[in-house]
């Protein structure tokens, strides 16, 4: 793990229930992309389109 310099308790806490958290959501939508290949594919398409039109 990082250093750890700072960080209260609580903080500590927080951020290794936020990666808890952001592991199972990864986890969630792979299995999700296994169970509706369809779904998956048409998703990762129309983020392609949104990041290809996006102008700063």
């Amino acid at each position: 793990m990082t250093e750890n310099t700072g960080k209260s308790p609580e903080q500590l806490d927080r951020l290794r229930r936020r990666a808890a958290f952001l592991r199972e959501l990864e986890e969630a939508k792979a299995l999700r992309d296994r169970i509706a290949p369809r779904r998956a594919r048409v998703r990762q398409l129309r983020a392609a389109m949104r990041r290809a039109t996006y102008h700063h």
